[in-house]
């Protein structure tokens, strides 16, 4: 493998363990709150660390989730000139986050994390993502439902803004991947009985 191989792949590789960071974990036992895989929907993320570590725990998980699949894409963006490296590195952080390798390759699921490291990578499309995550959870509050939305949007914003065809098969990775980690609560919407958010 050449050197200029070796970087990228280092890259990816230490982006997936940036991921792999359960900073729901972290964040609740350091404040001293219930560990988000025993409580509330027993997920990592945002929502469930808000609802049973409070406010503060949930900011910081957000921050933290969306920040490391932030700078794990900008920084591929800024480093590497070939896109097809760049997004494998954008997309090793929302791996990491999903199989992490210190919880056993289990996770959450991926939301803020491939939020960051879209915006990472292009912030226009992550601010039209981010845009369509606040209206729809504003609208119908459902936190879920807004993320599925949010990503939905991902690929049609990749078209729509003529993005390359590299870029479009990335976003269709990255929408399937929160997609499949959403079956559960894509049931629960079409029964009614997706918890809101603040309930």
């Amino acid at each position: 493998m050449l050197l200029s191989d070796w970087l990228p792949a280092a890259m990816a590789a230490g982006g997936y363990l940036l991921g792999s960071i359960p900073f729901g974990v972290v964040v609740a036992k350091y404040l001293g709150g219930v560990d988000p895989r025993t409580a509330g929907s027993r997920n990592i993320g945002f929502t469930n660390v808000l609802r049973v570590a409070g406010t503060t725990a949930g900011l910081l998980t957000l921050a933290g989730d969306a920040g490391k699949g932030w700078l794990v894409g900008w920084i591929a963006s800024q480093s590497l000139d070939q896109e097809a490296w760049v997004l494998l590195v954008a997309l090793s952080p929302i791996v990491g986050h999903v199989y992490s390798v210190f919880l056993g390759f289990r996770g959450g699921k991926g939301v803020a994390t491939a939020l960051g490291a879209v915006t990472g990578v292009d912030l226009a499309i992550g601010g039209v993502m981010l845009l369509v995550w606040i209206v729809t959870a504003a609208v119908w509050r459902y936190s879920s439902g807004a993320a599925l939305a949010a990503f939905a949007a991902l690929p049609l914003c990749a078209v729509l803004l003529e993005r390359s065809g590299m870029f479009g098969v990335f976003s269709l990775v990255v929408a399937t991947m929160i997609a499949l980690r959403h079956k559960d609560n894509i049931l629960r919407l079409w029964q009614g009985i997706e918890p809101k958010i603040g309930r």
